[in-house]
């Protein structure tokens, strides 16, 4: 979880653009902006995998990751 919030605080911070990082770390624009928004409203704790499914929307769909 540490992890995602460096990446969502380096492209806030304009350190990386949002499509370098999802391409680096093969993510689609939807599951950052996840990221972001789950940050945004419950910080780290919002970021856990195992943990995720308590903060989603349950009427959003799942993002499919590009490769």
């Amino acid at each position: 979880m540490r992890r995602k919030a460096a990446v969502v605080a380096a492209v806030r911070a304009g350190v990386i653009t949002l499509e370098e990082a999802c391409r680096r770390y093969e993510l689609s624009e939807e599951e950052f902006l996840a990221w972001q928004r789950a940050f945004e409203t419950y910080g780290l704790r919002g970021l856990r995998t195992t943990r995720i499914q308590n903060y989603r929307d349950p009427h959003s769909p799942r993002p499919v990751k590009r490769r």
